[in-house]
This record gives C-alpha cells, structure tokens and sequence, in this order.
C-alpha cells in the first residue's frame, strides 16, 4: 500500500511508500521512502493524496512494473 504523490501522466501514478528499515550499528530503525511508477486504469478514478494497493505486473514500459489493484 502507498500514497498517491502525483497524476499528472497519461494512464500512470506515482506512488510512495514508507517503511522501516533497522540500523544494525545505532541498533535503531529509520524512516526511508520508495517511490513507485504503477499502471492506473482509466476505471478508477484517483487523485492525489488517495491510499491504493498496487501489485507486481510484466513490465509494462521502461518504469512500468505495478499496477493500481483497489484504492483503500
């Protein structure tokens, strides 16, 4: 799951997604954010700010891998 950060391309979000990642040497986790280009079908109608599932597809352009399966 992840938020939507931007719409502006034709049929592809942008999706961002957080999650914790443990630093053996502080023996403390950080914050760090992936950034996801996923496939959008016009069926669903999405904005900026909406939470969505998104799912590993065949690459589907050159940063095309995923796309939007249900908008939580």
């Amino acid at each position: 799951m992840g938020t939507v950060v931007s719409t502006k391309r034709q049929g592809t979000i942008a999706v961002q997604r957080e999650f914790m990642h443990y630093v053996k040497k502080y023996e403390r986790y950080e914050k760090r954010t992936s950034t996801y280009h996923v496939h959008c079908p016009p069926c669903m109608a999405i904005k900026t700010g909406d939470t969505v599932r998104i799912a590993e597809c065949r690459p589907l352009s050159k940063t095309v891998s995923f796309v939007t399966i249900e908008k939580v």
